[in-house]
């Protein structure tokens, strides 16, 4: 048996940071990896991605290129050659965290997959062969999650796709069936779409993005929707059925039976957490009925030392909040701190073309806890910038606490929306008011001068 002062399952955007620290400070530990360093960032999720999206995005832009002034005769997509870019992002990601790790000392990286003895021991199946048994009193889990398959009759019998398995799809579908209308699917359908597959996004929720207000969601429809992509919201999928080389999917809409043919289809319902391989009932480590593993407000699990990062505990999946948890965990276990996950802000961006940036309370949230509020909202048609750029789809919408003039939550829908986005969670942050942004200085002509344009609506309300 190895001993180790710290283990770390996974490499993610949480452990892998956490292990080099910890390691830094003299710690002698353990991370273990069954697939590729990265996690599912780098490998399957944010890198290859928004690389695609990247191609995706000139293709668009190359197809609308006659309203720029410029005339394209013709152009080609060539799949293989988008693919190969991805690829090579990626791979120099991984590398970049591999080398990162195999040069720092007291860190020993073990490809293998890691289950629990006991509380304080892991077997590992080796890659190569064999296995190790490793024990430390502390343990960190970062196994992150995969696409969850829903109870659809016939559906396990086809040859669906992932978002990880769609992007190594060496061709381009010719009608691309999504389950799901979350922010997963709706930049892989806009992107399929611009690649030349007709799309269909089925979403059984009522309407698109509930999570957002009503305003910010209609606006996302409405240029998804411009690009000739089907959105059915209110859809039950209730069976898929292969005919030939097409897939037939049933639905149910309300007491309405439909049935919508496409030759390909991506599952985009949801993640299961990657949690079931690991026996963790031999360490004591509490599941949720989802299971998702249950953790307190400092990342603690029901077993003493042993500590969840990042998607595998639930909560908001997005790898900037598993790299918080990674400096969290740090700054309470060697810096002596108390720090909590609790209250922290959770800002993201949905990155189809144009973006939806977001950070904060929304509206609908705010009105439910009777909050006393001022709501301010600019369309993009009335931002300089996105006139001159030549695309003005999308809107600003900022809540705002009436009597302090705080900010309380933001949306952007527009080009670069996430980054405008960060400019007012650092007004968040700082405890920077409306009306001192309304007067503020921003260079011209900038998106983010339109923020005095925005905050402007306020003052002509009192």
């Amino acid at each position: 048996m190895k001993q180790y002062e710290a283990i770390i399952i996974g490499s993610g955007q949480g452990g892998t940071p956490l292990a080099m620290k910890l390691a830094q400070q003299g710690w002698n530990v353990a991370l273990v990896e069954k697939q590729y360093a990265g996690g599912t960032c780098v490998n399957v999720g944010c890198t290859p991605t928004k690389t695609m999206i990247a191609s995706a995005k000139v293709a668009y832009t190359v197809a609308q290129a006659g309203k720029w002034g410029v005339e394209v005769n013709d152009f080609k997509l060539h799949l293989p050659a988008v693919l190969e870019r991805k690829r090579k992002v990626v791979e120099s990601f991984r590398q970049g965290s591999e080398k990162g790790m195999e040069e720092t000392e007291n860190l020993c990286f073990i490809r293998g997959e890691a289950s629990f003895i006991d509380r304080k021991t892991l077997r590992v199946t080796l890659k190569d062969g064999g296995e190790e048994t490793l024990s430390a009193n502390k343990i960190f889990i970062d196994v992150g999650t995969r696409a969850a398959l829903p109870d659809v009759a016939g559906l396990r019998e086809t040859d669906y796709l992932t978002s990880t398995t769609l992007l190594e799809l060496e061709e381009v579908p010719e009608r691309l069936i999504i389950l799901g209308g979350g922010y997963i699917g709706l930049e892989f359908g806009q992107m399929y779409r611009r690649f030349g597959s007709q799309v269909t996004i089925l979403d059984h929720n009522q309407r698109l993005l509930p999570r957002e207000d009503e305003d910010i969601a209609a606006e996302v429809l409405k240029f998804l929707e411009a690009e000739g992509i089907q959105v059915i919201t209110g859809a039950q999928t209730t069976k898929v059925q292969k005919e030939g080389k097409y897939l037939n999917v049933t639905l149910k809409i309300g007491d309405e039976e439909r049935i919508i043919t496409g030759s390909h289809i991506l599952v985009s319902a949801g993640r299961t957490p990657n949690t079931d391989t690991l026996n963790l009932p031999a360490a004591g480590v509490e599941l949720d009925k989802r299971g998702y593993i249950k953790a307190n407000d400092r990342l603690e699990t029901s077993a003493p030392g042993i500590y969840a990062i990042g998607d595998v505990k639930g909560g908001p999946a997005f790898t900037h909040i598993s790299y918080n948890d990674y400096l969290i965990l740090y700054e309470n276990l060697v810096e002596g701190k108390n720090d909590s996950i609790q209250n922290r802000m959770v800002p993201y961006t949905m990155f189809t073309d144009p973006q939806l940036g977001r950070v904060g309370i929304t509206e609908q949230e705010a009105r439910k806890s009777n909050l006393n509020i001022k709501v301010a909202t600019l369309p993009m048609a009335h931002v300089a910038r996105a006139i001159e750029i030549g695309d003005t789809r999308g809107m600003m919408k900022a809540i705002v606490d009436a009597g302090t003039g705080k900010i309380l939550g933001v949306a952007i829908v527009g080009q670069e929306g996430g980054e405008v986005m960060s400019v007012l969670q650092m007004a968040m942050v700082g405890n920077v008011t409306w009306r001192q942004i309304k007067d503020m200085v921003f260079a011209h002509p900038l998106y983010a001068e339109s923020l005095n344009t925005l905050f402007m609506k306020l003052e002509k309300e009192e």
